[in-house]
């Protein structure tokens, strides 16, 4: 068994209950924190497997919603500055 670090949560999702459960509380923190839990993207461009203009092209191919406008901020930010969170 190991503790897990501040920050980080174990959601049980076994049950479609919990499943929800997570669900909603994943939501919340993106809402109330204004950043993506998980963003594969976010990530890759953090971690240098793609570089800015990679990402700028991911992002010219996605539909326009609310993700794409938040991988677009990431993008123009750059890969050595995390958005600031909201609220």
């Amino acid at each position: 068994m190991k503790l897990l670090s501040r920050g980080i949560a174990w959601l049980d999702t076994g049950t479609t209950k919990t499943l929800l459960e997570a669900s909603n509380y994943i939501a919340t923190i993106e809402h109330r924190q204004g950043l993506k839990i998980a963003c594969l993207e976010e990530v890759a461009l953090r971690m240098g497997f793609i570089t800015q203009s990679d990402l700028a092209r991911i992002v010219d191919g996605l539909p326009k919603n609310e993700y794409r406008d938040y991988l677009r901020i990431v993008c123009d930010e750059g890969p050595g500055v995390a958005p600031e969170p909201v609220g």
